[in-house]
């Protein structure tokens, strides 16, 4: 059976141990599992464009982890001097990708930046900074609570995640059509969804490529994917 196509667009690193120039990578932890689940992952290059034909070969999208957005993408006036790694071009197809493949109804996974591109490009904010040591999500695994009924539950089978997280910023506002599908115990947004939108969506504010190596419910999502990817969901 052939494995379905899954876009994952790279991301820009400025030095790699294994090349002598600036480079774009993707997490090999990431890229495994949607191996492992059936898929086959295909890195995209961000470029100044239109981005439907060149998602017209694939049969899924996977928005993975990253940098910050710009600030001023969700409306801010001020830039926290948390915030790193910001690339216009980077953010510019990102946001691009996510709303037309929504559009498009191609089954989306969106994984941390991932999660955060999608609030935005549907006119959602962020919290640029969840404070110091004790409240930022940075190299912890916490639980999370998955609500009921829907599509992330579905994929990982429980209620409850151990959930893999890095990162400082979540979400303010969810923007148009969200809803929350799962939080963090700090009320941290750790899953979004669009119910009634016109394929398989979701997303999650932590890492589950981390961990779905030995974790069922992490690897699940992942699975659900590429499933949906090839039914055509």
């Amino acid at each position: 059976m052939n494995r379905p196509l899954i876009a994952i667009p790279a991301r820009f690193s400025a030095t790699t141990s294994a090349l002598r120039y600036a480079a774009e990578v993707n997490a090999r932890a990431l890229i495994e599992a949607v191996w492992r689940a059936g898929g086959e992952p295909a890195s995209i290059h961000p470029a100044a464009g239109e981005v439907g034909e060149r998602l017209a070969r694939f049969d899924g999208v996977l928005l993975p982890g990253g940098g910050d957005l710009a600030p001023h993408r969700y409306g801010a006036t001020d830039t926290h001097d948390s915030v790193y790694d910001v690339d216009d071009l980077q953010d510019a197809f990102d946001l691009r990708l996510a709303r037309r493949t929504l559009d498009l109804g191609l089954p989306l996974l969106a994984v941390c930046r991932g999660l955060q591109v999608v609030n935005v490009a549907l006119g959602g904010t962020l919290h640029q900074d969840m404070g110091g040591p004790e409240r930022a999500h940075r190299h912890v695994v916490h639980p999370v609570a998955v609500q009921c009924g829907t599509l992330l539950e579905q994929a990982t089978a429980v209620q409850k995640v151990e959930a893999s997280c890095y990162h400082h910023q979540r979400v303010d506002r969810p923007g148009a059509g969200l809803t929350v599908t799962a939080r963090a115990a700090d009320g941290t947004v750790e899953g979004l969804e669009l119910p009634g939108g016109h394929g398989w969506f979701t997303a999650v504010q932590w890492h589950p490529e981390d961990t779905a190596h030995e974790d069922s419910a992490q690897q699940g999502i992942f699975d659900a994917l590429v499933r949906a990817a090839r039914d055509g969901a």
